[in-house]
């Protein structure tokens, strides 16, 4: 399993709201551009120290391209969505917003997120199809 010339995306393994968003980013990533990493994972934490990021502090989805940036909140939806093409592409058009507006956005959903669409007593475990996905 390796992540060279892959983004990244961390996200909360046991939140059913960002397990439904990846399993979407799945479907609609064509070109492989993705591999995931929980961020209560070792390599999560890992990933999450190296970019000054403390995973426990963090309630967001991080885009990770390694040597290059990283990006989190609304601004890491963006990126993401701009990678997976057709519809989902044109959804960068709300980066013309200001980013406090569309932080902020964001930020009701994490924070509802567990209470609206429930939580995990563990991470997801991908089936055998999925595994090279994740890292």
């Amino acid at each position: 399993m390796t992540a060279e010339n892959k983004k990244i995306i961390l996200f909360d393994g046991v939140c059913n709201l960002c397990n439904s968003a990846v399993q979407f980013i799945i479907e609609r990533d064509k070109k492989d551009v993705f591999r995931f990493v929980t961020l209560q994972s070792d390599f999560g934490k890992e990933i999450c120290s190296y970019i000054g990021i403390d995973p426990k502090m963090t309630d967001s989805i991080i885009l990770y391209e390694p040597g290059i940036a990283y990006y989190y909140k609304s601004q890491a939806a963006f990126k993401i969505a701009s990678q997976l093409g057709s519809f989902y592409s044109l959804l960068a058009v709300f980066k013309v917003l200001p980013r406090k507006t569309c932080d902020s956005i964001y930020d009701y959903i994490a924070k509802n997120r567990y209470s609206w669409y429930g939580k995990k007593e563990h991470c997801m475990i991908p089936s055998p199809e999925l595994k090279a996905k994740f890292i």
